[in-house]
């Protein structure tokens, strides 16, 4: 059988290439072998990657064990929340490109046959799933797990109530010693972050899209599990080269649509709205914002994880995990169950799968929600749309005016509200936060978790055309697309407008007229700003949010 990786292995003119392959140690014997690519997002700066060299060990003996020859290599990965909130959450949404692009490098420069990706967090996640795509050598995906949640004044808590017991302190409703010791124990081991943030949002849909093994979602960071998934990942990576099935076999337009049931059912990050468009559009499928907001009218959410509630990873994963939650889906209809995966067709996958248990997993006769845990938001302030994690917004703030309390970037908006200067039934924009305009779509953890804290999250909505992390709760409207440096209407915002929300109806509204609007066009202009590197080509290229904030063709 000839291999892909005979273009630097077979035949009289290659004796140079083996010879530097001897250098590696490989042996006559492994150059018969197929090569696999073991690609690892482990490093020393994020939590959820940390342990990602023990996975790589394991996935490593799984290939040697299967007749493979394992090559390991490193991709870069930024840590969301170490970057929170300054200059370095401009480069996490632009780190996606990077780690997609060098890895079509590493896999085009050193021709291999197939592909193990290990990923834990955030963008590391989707980047690996484009550059899968894109390169469609047989693949697989194990993480790294999730992270056990901590345990702080007789509560568990994950990253997401940290945040929000800074805006405690500030607010004077919480100590010193209660903040260092939220400090000390909210993160106790290592793994994604405890609740349903973005990277266990992104591992649970790469199960539920069928590139990972079941349970690989949700099985703990810190359990023997998760090595022996590790190494029967390393071993299926060998069956999937032999049956010659490749990602673009398995991520379909049919697949995204379950994929997309999926995110609404579990109440998913708002990211994964961004993260789904771009892995749609890069295997050039149909999937537009348009598909999303269908699915999320239809799809009931049956799952309530952190930061919308008590409920962490760990528990799901006690319960079935995605698996059980696919199963239930399937029953009610939201899904096609005959779709290849890894393992197998999904009916196959969720064959021997738990019922749903009523309280973690709800079942689709008696949901959370009727519709799913994302919306899609339209109206004059987002023509091409805005995302909400609806599934994490208190009941009283799913309909409401208020007037504009408008920023220009995060920072001013964090101090603002963390010196009380944010009254209840206001709503608050930050602009100049997108793709292009900030550049780089910062999340912005810290304010919605300062009005948490400060409990002002049931009275006060925040809208941006940047992102929010998946440890966000609260009337948090993100996405908003066109984004203000695009010439889109949050630029036009002005102090003490009125802005209708109303989420059941995906309304999104400044109540300006259309005339006052073409006056403000006049003046406007978009702040100038001071770019090199690789944030000024980044800004050249991105897309709109609503387009997955992918480059331009």
């Amino acid at each position: 059988m000839s291999m892909r990786s005979d273009l630097m292995k077979a035949g009289p003119t290659r004796t140079p290439h083996r010879s530097l392959l001897k250098a590696l140690g490989i042996t006559d014997s492994e150059m018969k072998r197929p090569f696999v690519a073991v690609v690892c997002a482990g490093s020393d700066f994020v939590p959820g990657h940390m342990h990602l060299d023990k996975i790589a060990q394991a996935v490593k003996a799984g290939v040697r064990n299967a007749g493979g020859v394992p090559f390991e290599f490193h991709t870069i990965g930024v840590c969301d929340g170490l970057a929170m909130n300054h200059k370095g959450m401009k480069y996490s949404l632009c780190s996606r490109e990077l780690i997609c692009d060098s890895i079509e490098v590493m896999l085009t420069a050193h021709p291999i046959d197939a592909v193990v990706f290990i990923p834990n967090c955030d963008k590391i996640v989707p980047g690996m799933l484009m550059a899968a795509i894109k390169m469609n050598l047989p693949s697989i995906f194990v993480s790294g797990g999730p992270m056990a949640p901590g345990h702080v004044m007789g509560k568990k808590i994950g990253l997401s109530e940290v945040f929000e017991a800074v805006g405690a302190h500030a607010a004077g409703n919480l100590t010193e010693e209660n903040l260092k010791e939220f400090e000390d124990y909210a993160c106790p081991t290592c793994g994604s972050c405890s609740g349903m943030y973005t990277a266990n949002s992104m591992n649970c849909l790469t199960e539920a899209i069928g590139m990972s093994l079941p349970k690989n979602a949700t099985c703990s960071a810190v359990s023997s599990e998760r090595i022996r998934i590790a190494k029967d990942t390393g071993e299926k990576v060998m069956e999937l080269l032999e049956k010659n099935i490749r990602p673009r076999d398995i991520m379909t337009e049919e697949a995204f649509r379950n994929a997309l049931a999926s995110d609404m059912a579990l109440g998913c990050s708002s990211n994964t709205v961004l993260h789904l468009l771009a892995l749609a559009k890069t295997a050039k499928t149909n999937i537009t914002i348009d598909v999303v907001d269908e699915i999320s009218k239809k799809t009931p959410q049956i799952c309530k994880l952190n930061p919308a509630s008590e409920v962490f990873i760990e528990d799901l994963n006690r319960f079935g995990g995605i698996q059980a939650v696919l199963k239930e889906l399937d029953r009610g209809g939201y899904i096609n169950h005959d779709l290849p995966t890894v393992t197998g067709t999904q009916k196959d996958r969720m064959a021997d799968a738990m019922q749903a248990d009523g309280t973690i997993i709800h079942s689709i006769d008696n949901p959370i929600r009727k519709d799913g845990g994302i919306a899609i938001l339209f109206g004059n302030l987002a023509s091409e749309g805005a995302v909400v994690k609806q599934g994490a917004v208190a009941p009283e703030m799913m309909s409401h005016s208020g007037p504009a309390r408008v920023f220009d970037c995060e920072e001013d908006a964090s101090k603002a509200i963390l010196e009380g200067q944010i009254n209840p039934g206001d709503v608050i924009v930050i602009r100049f936060e997108g793709p292009k305009g900030g550049p780089g779509m910062r999340e912005m953890l810290a304010p919605t978790a300062s009005l948490a804290g400060r409990g002002l999250d049931k009275q006060v909505a925040l809208i941006t055309d940047g992102r929010f992390s998946g440890a966000t709760r609260g009337a948090a409207i993100g996405h908003v697309s066109p984004e203000a440096a695009s010439g889109g209407v949050i630029g036009l915002v002005e102090e003490g407008d009125m802005i209708q929300i109303d989420i059941p109806n995906r309304k999104l509204e400044l109540l300006v007229s259309e005339e006052v609007l073409q006056e403000r066009r006049k003046q406007f202009k978009a702040p100038k700003q001071q770019l090199e590197g690789y944030i000024k080509r980044y800004a050249n290229l991105v897309t709109s949010g609503s387009n997955g904030a992918i480059f331009e063709e």
